[in-house]
């Protein structure tokens, strides 16, 4: 049987790691890769079983790649600290790297917007890369939502990890502000430009698209907050890259 290893990239994450790590105890090997926890996040994730790895903050994309070559399994799980692995999904987890019939797999996500967990405004169906061979994927470089890159064919889990991104409102404004300043770092190197005209435009755009083309109104409340959390994420990502870009002007 191939030996699979879970890799979590985690930083001050004492309210998830545990059960993050207790969730992929089907695994043979679990790696928390720990960019300076200050809280009880090492101490946790060791005593549910992870070996812990301190490295510095490269970007979630590098810190990924950086644990995929620190893991030892043959195949390789990239799992966050607010996601969890049902038993269903361990199970079809372990077929799979049983059979071999694609050496990458699209996993589906279910996915917590403070109350409600989202059936629509983009969050569902939402599938994203996360179990591969060695040597068939990685990640891209990007700091925010770097994704796993593959020329391989990719196939399909049907078990979802249930992924409890937004738990509270504190937790939306505290990421507003953390992905707006990583995607306006990403598009500064993609050569993006921003302005308070682009910053206003994209996030009503943002708004529309999740709301109504994605049918965020078919999930109450929390759709309406949910778009409104985009649109200012988006806002604040293009009036950030235009500061940066001015200050790199300036020097």
């Amino acid at each position: 049987m191939p030996k699979l290893s879970i890799v979590i990239v985690a930083k001050n994450e004492a309210s998830n790691i545990y059960d993050c790590v207790k969730s992929a105890a089907f695994a043979d090997e679990i790696l928390v890769i720990d960019s300076g926890s200050v809280d009880q996040t090492i101490n946790l994730a060791k005593k549910a079983g992870a070996r812990v790895i301190k490295k510095k903050w490269l970007g979630y994309g590098p810190q990924q790649n950086l644990a995929i070559k620190a893991s030892k399994g043959d195949w390789i799980f990239s799992l966050d600290a607010d996601e969890r692995i049902s038993s269903a999904l361990a199970q079809e987890i372990l077929q799979a790297i049983k059979k071999e019939t694609s050496f990458v797999y699209n996993v589906p996500r279910r996915s917590l917007f403070v109350s409600r967990f989202m059936d629509h405004s983009g969050w569902r169906p939402d599938f994203t890369k996360r179990l591969f061979k060695r040597g068939y994927a990685k990640f891209t470089e990007h700091e925010v939502h770097a994704h796993l890159s593959t020329k391989f064919k990719v196939g399909r889990l049907s078990n979802p990890i249930i992924h409890f991104s937004y738990r509270d409102l504190e937790s939306v404004i505290n990421k507003i502000n953390l992905y707006s300043t990583g995607g306006a770092r990403d598009n500064l190197k993609s050569g993006k430009k921003g302005s308070l005209k682009k910053a206003l435009f994209h996030g009503l755009w943002a708004f529309f698209r999740t709301y109504f083309i994605r049918a965020g109104f078919l999930d109450g409340k929390e759709g309406v907050m949910l778009a409104i959390a985009n649109a200012e994420v988006t806002y604040y990502r293009y009036l950030k890259l235009y500061y940066i870009s001015q200050k790199k002007l300036k020097k």
